[in-house]
């Protein structure tokens, strides 16, 4: 099902390939934080920064490395609703190399790592 936010989205299996592949790329994980530790990604490329303290704190809000409007970005959720959301809002603001990753960690777990587990 398309999100409603227009927003463009890659799969979860298409993001394993990038990360399969050694190509950077930041994976913003925009879940509260009692929803990261329930369930993580394990990767470095992870960067957390829930959806309410960028809905406080705007652009500033951002990790360092995703700054730049050109960084690739794959923003994540539960579900895949507030990554849409996140993205959406972050290309209205000028980023290009944004996506969100269809169907958040509840689809990594089932299609990917089902050891991470669900909520």
């Amino acid at each position: 099902m398309p999100n409603p936010y227009g927003a463009p989205e890659v799969t979860v299996r298409e993001v394993n390939e990038k990360r399969q592949a050694g190509e950077s790329f930041i994976w913003l994980d925009v879940r509260e934080p009692n929803e990261v530790a329930m369930v993580q990604i394990a990767d470095e490329r992870v960067a957390i920064l829930p959806l309410s303290e960028l809905a406080q704190r705007q652009l500033a809000a951002l990790p360092a490395q995703a700054q730049a409007q050109e960084a690739e970005i794959v923003v994540f959720c539960h579900h895949g609703m507030r990554s849409a959301q996140v993205t959406a809002w972050l290309r209205q603001q000028g980023w290009t190399n944004v996506t969100s990753m269809a169907g958040g960690v509840a689809a990594w777990a089932q299609e990917i790592d089902p050891t991470i587990g669900t909520y």
